[in-house]
């Protein structure tokens, strides 16, 4: 200490000839030194200095901190001594290659904040830039890190979603969707996919935990053997309930309404391109096409709650084939699993005995037909094989094409493969068109399909229907009565003049 001046002087500590893990530093010394003495052979002319070996006067170096020469066989090497640096150590920085750390210039103390998209920061401050990148000030500087975010895949019923705030995403449950088409197919809120033919009144899906909705399906033969097809939805909320009918007819509570229609609170009726849909307070959707389609939306909040031919919804298909009394069922005891779910007894059934033969002879003349192939071609369904396999929905089509009134049977299965797609991104704009599946084809397909007995009755009925034309005047004189009719008024014509 010289003049209220603190002068030091830092020691400067040998090159060892060990390396840095066999070197030891003892208490209350300052360097280092090496643990184990060994004899070290002797190259003449040549050094060695830990793993390096040098030829006579070749200059290198031992650290940044430590130049070395190698003369007449020995290792020659000057330690440099760092200063004392004035600054705190949070101000020092060490250059790249460099051997001791420097305290910042003035200018550069000077410049200690940072400005990034015009606010200013201390040094030392952090701050996000967005949730995925955080930034500091460092010594002027700002400096940004972005996060890496792990890579996610979903289960089936999941949708990879970013939360507000947050930077990476996450799996979270999605609604589930439950499918009715063709000869009657069923794909259940889990996925899984199962065929009964049964032509009775049945419970697709209800909320056996509370009960505050059940939904029941009434199936119809259509003068087939042993094939059959969704005709009728019934919807039940409490006091409310919607029928959903053929040619998107819809009554609710036994009136006949037409979309747009709402009941406050309740329920919502519109039109769109794909059906009839049906949304309710209680979180259940319904989209059904007039004919056979038939999608059932339910909240999350309905999982593991739900019982019917749509299964349980608790994520796991293996147990949706339970019986009302809760058995489970496996594949080829379906029309037992099915039949368990009956509703409205004998009277509901289309057909006076129910069978789950099929009849080959009918499939194996229509299997030759490729009507189902479009199913696997990508210039129609485009880039949806690669987000769903359209196996089920092609052996579904083949089986609808065993016993068809239409000769469209396919466009069933094509229309649910469609519907699926879209829900998971793929845009099919022209399936329609390509395939021959348009409405207008499918309505004359069906008139067609109708048998000339069926055809005569509709139009006998139609005749016996059919009013009379009656005039606006007409109609008004059946409510007057007949003594106002009858009545003869008083003759009110001025007397003559004389």
């Amino acid at each position: 200490c010289n003049g209220k001046r603190l002068t030091c002087v830092k020691k400067a500590c040998p090159v060892l000839q060990c390396p840095v893990s066999k070197q030891v530093k003892l208490p209350g010394e300052c360097c280092p030194r090496c643990t184990e003495r060994r004899e070290i052979r002797q190259f003449p002319g040549k050094c060695i200095l830990g793993k390096g070996f040098h030829t006579d006067k070749k200059k290198f170096e031992a650290d940044p901190c430590s130049p070395c020469v190698c003369t007449n066989g020995t290792s020659i090497c000057r330690r440099t001594t760092c200063p004392v640096l004035e600054c705190p150590p949070e101000m020092q920085y060490q250059e790249p290659d460099s051997c001791c750390p420097t305290c910042p210039p003035p200018t550069m103390e000077l410049h200690s904040v940072c400005t990034h998209n015009g606010t200013v920061y201390q040094d030392g401050d952090t701050w996000d830039l967005n949730p995925c990148a955080a930034c500091s000030c460092h010594h002027g500087t700002a400096r940004c890190t972005q996060t890496k975010c792990p890579d996610v895949k979903c289960r089936p019923n999941q949708t990879l979603v970013t939360p507000p705030g947050q930077c990476c995403s996450k799996c979270e449950d999605t609604a589930g969707i439950c499918t009715v088409f063709g000869d009657p197919h069923y794909k259940t809120f889990d996925g899984k996919f199962f065929s009964f033919q049964g032509s009775c009144k049945y419970q697709l899906t209800s909320d056996c935990a509370d009960h505050t909705f059940s939904i029941r399906v009434t199936n119809d033969g259509r003068s087939t053997k042993a094939s059959s097809w969704t005709k009728t939805v019934t919807l039940k909320m409490g006091d409310t309930k919607v029928n959903l009918g053929q040619k998107m007819r819809v009554k609710i509570n036994g009136s006949r309404v037409l979309p747009p229609y709402e009941i406050h609170g309740i329920l919502s009726v519109n039109m769109t391109e794909d059906g009839v849909v049906v949304d309710t307070a209680l979180g259940i959707r319904l989209l059904w096409d007039g004919a056979n389609f038939l999608q059932v939306q339910a909240a999350v909040k309905y999982k593991g709650r739900l019982c019917g031919l749509c299964g349980n919804y608790n994520g796991v298909s293996r147990d949706d084939l339970k019986t009302r009394r809760g058995a489970n069922m496996s594949d080829e005891q379906v029309w037992r699993f099915a039949n368990s779910w009956r509703v409205g007894g004998r009277k509901a059934c289309g057909r006076r005995r129910e069978s789950p033969g099929r009849h080959r002879g009918v499939c194996r003349s229509r299997r030759r037909w490729g009507v189902c192939k479009p199913l696997r071609d990508s210039a129609v369904f485009g880039s949806c094989g690669s987000h769903l396999n359209p196996s089920n929905y092609f052996e579904s089509c083949r089986k609808d094409m065993c016993e068809c009134p239409t000769e469209l049977c396919y466009c069933d299965s094509f229309a649910a493969y469609a519907h699926e797609c879209s829900r998971l991104g793929v845009d099919l704009p022209n399936w329609r068109q390509e395939t021959k599946c348009t409405r207008a084809n499918i309505r004359s397909a069906n008139a067609k399909s109708l048998p000339p007995q069926q055809l005569e009755h509709i139009q006998r009925h139609r005749k016996r229907t059919r009013k009379p034309h009656v005039s606006r005047v007409d109609e008004l004189r059946k409510h007057i009565p007949k003594a106002v009719l009858q009545h003869k008024p008083a003759d009110r014509t001025p007397p003559p003049l004389h």
